[in-house]
């Protein structure tokens, strides 16, 4: 982290503050790469700075990681730059056992892929502001110095975040819904039943494929399930999964090696978004689960 000894009292305090900094960033930026490089930024600010005119250390890291965070986000808008576009983001996988996703730590740690998407429509202010306030409980008053606002005026800004989030929200059976939903299109696509997954998949579904050379986008239900249902004769086992707190699925061939992943958006009954990684280095790089017996 630093060129600081072992025993360098900032360098520890900083340590003690990093798991939450990195969450902070992760959840602003929705790349842990990046938010690693957020937080390793305050470090080398934190090092120049003469830590006797810093009074509440955790506050003072956290205002600057917020401020890398914004000026990232503000970059992307200028570039015209999603990471949803044109790289994978950063999924967390995890088998599907049917617990309730609060009871699974590590789906605390990830964002669902459409909150993801939701969070980026919002300004970097109101991002920062509601990301410190409703997961972080952070005090109005202390968040208006991240972002240079009164209170009110932050208060404002999170209350308008907010509203753009909670269309995102899920009731207490949609999980189920939802995995019912891709239970039945693994179905479909296995038994060779086409009309039957067509069904199953919005008219307008995007299916974005990554695979070892890139990225490659189709678009519409029947263009989707073509290539779906050729695809599937590959598959001799699958194991359900919760990508990011949505369902998918892990499928190996008959040679005992894993196929791809599969991660499913589904919005009133239908497919609207499918994702799938074939990329062999992306695939091992994400720690699937083991394939059933």
């Amino acid at each position: 982290m630093s060129e600081s000894g072992p025993n360098d009292p900032l360098a520890e305090a900083f340590e003690q503050q990093r798991e939450r900094l990195v969450a902070v960033a992760y959840r602003m930026l929705g790349s842990r790469v990046e938010a690693e490089d957020a937080v390793q930024e305050a470090w080398i600010r934190l090092a120049r700075q003469d830590e006797n005119t810093i009074d509440n250390l955790a506050g003072w890291l956290t205002t600057v990681v917020g401020r890398v965070c914004i000026d990232v986000l503000r970059s992307r808008k200028a570039r015209a730059e999603l990471p949803y576009d044109d790289q994978l983001p950063e999924l967390i996988v995890t088998a599907d056992t049917g617990a309730a996703p609060e009871d699974n730590a590590m789906l605390g740690e990830s964002l669902g892929l459409a909150l993801l998407v939701v969070l980026d429509t919002l300004t970097p202010t109101e991002r920062l502001a509601f990301i410190l306030h409703d997961m972080f409980a952070m005090p109005f008053a202390e968040i208006g110095e991240v972002i240079g606002r009164s209170a009110n005026a932050t208060k404002m800004l999170a209350s308008r975040a907010r509203r753009k989030v909670q269309g995102t929200a899920l009731p207490e059976e949609e999980p189920r819904r939802q995995r019912a939903v891709v239970d039945a299109f693994l179905a479909a696509a296995r038994n060779g039943d086409f009309e039957g997954l067509v069904r199953l998949l919005d008219p307008e579904v995007t299916w974005r494929t990554y695979h070892r050379r890139g990225m490659l986008t189709t678009v519409g239900a029947t263009e989707v399930a073509g290539p779906i249902l050729r695809g599937a004769k590959s598959m001799t086992s699958v194991l359900p999964v919760l990508v990011n707190g949505e369902p998918g699925f892990v499928a190996w061939g008959s040679n005992g090696k894993v196929l791809g992943l599969v991660v499913c958006t589904v919005i009133d009954g239908r497919i609207v978004e499918i994702v799938t990684v074939s990329d062999r280095k992306r695939l091992d790089a994400m720690g699937l689960p083991a394939r059933p017996e």
